[in-house]
Formats: C-alpha cells, structure tokens, sequence
C-alpha cells in the first residue's frame, strides 16, 4: 500500500481497519484511535485528497489508493499550510482532536481553494472537540486558506503576516 508517498508491506486480514495498520505496524500515530466508529474524526486520514475515517476502512479497500497521514502532510522545514496555520494560531488544547481537523481543512483545501465560512464550518462539523477549541479551529481554518493562497509552507514569524492578511483570517 502507499502511505505517505512510500510504498509499505504489511500482512494482516483484509478486514483490519487501516487504523490499527497505521499506528501498530507503520508507527504512524497522527490518527487517533476515537470511538472506533467513524464518529469523532479523530482517525482522519487522505485517501487519495479525500478525508476518510480509518478506524472503519478496511485494508482490503484500500488497495492501490494513496493514503497520506498527518506525518505525511509535511515536513518540520516544509509544513503544510494547513499545519503552519495551527501552530501560529496555537489551536490545541489537549490535541486529540487536531489529526481530525487538519485532515479535514486540509482535504477541504484539496477540493475549494477558496470556501467560505459556511463551507469550512461544514467540513469540520462531523470532528468532535471536546475540549472547546473550537474558535481557533476556524481561526487556523481560516488562516490555513491564506497561506494555501500564498503558497505558505513554513511557519510565519509576526513580520510574515500582513496586518491585512491577518485581518482576513481573524474570527
């Protein structure tokens, strides 16, 4: 299988849930193990640019499709912009919820370059965050699109960020 744009070689029953695959045999622990029932997003992961629940993909369907974690979404010198925009808008609290909701603003970005409120709000509708972080969550949503505009693949210093840009992106 591809993960994270590296092929991977695991034997296990074709019913395993990609889950279990990701965090016990590739050691890939972005996906969180939530509920087990597709419910909470905390297991989040791209198969091929969508957001899937992994907890309830079987391998056996996962065939020849690519599949990338949070690992895989960037690196420490080349982040994301959807995880840039996390970090700068320090949107964590215990975390738990975090692979979930970069997984599903980053699979929003993949789908419209530019969605409004109402379209972000709706992507991250289905991920639970218990913890209340939730305004920072759309603040970093928000943010994540202005750097995915700008082509932004690193973290920003107070300097990188126009008083404009920062204006767009505040709640």
């Amino acid at each position: 299988m591809n993960v994270n744009d590296a092929v991977e070689s695991v034997e296990a029953s074709p019913e395993t849930p990609l889950l279990y695959i990701l965090r016990n045999d590739l050691s890939l622990n972005g996906p969180k193990y939530g509920c087990g029932l597709g419910e909470c997003g905390a297991c989040a992961v791209l198969m091929d640019g969508r957001a899937v629940r992994s907890c309830t993909v079987p391998l056996g369907a996962v065939g020849a499709r690519r599949v990338t974690t949070l690992e895989g979404l960037g690196t420490p010198e080349h982040l994301h912009p959807v995880q840039a925009a996390f970090i700068d808008e320090a949107a964590a609290q215990c975390g738990y919820c975090l692979n979930g909701m970069i997984i599903a603003t980053a699979a929003l970005l993949n789908r419209n370059t530019d969605p409004d409120e109402d379209t972000i709000r709706e992507a991250l509708r289905h991920h639970l965050c218990r913890c209340g972080t939730h305004m920072e969550i759309l603040a970093a949503a928000r943010r994540a699109i202005a750097y995915a505009k700008a082509g932004r693949t690193r973290r920003s210093t107070p300097d990188d960020v126009s008083p404009k840009a920062a204006k767009e992106v505040s709640p």
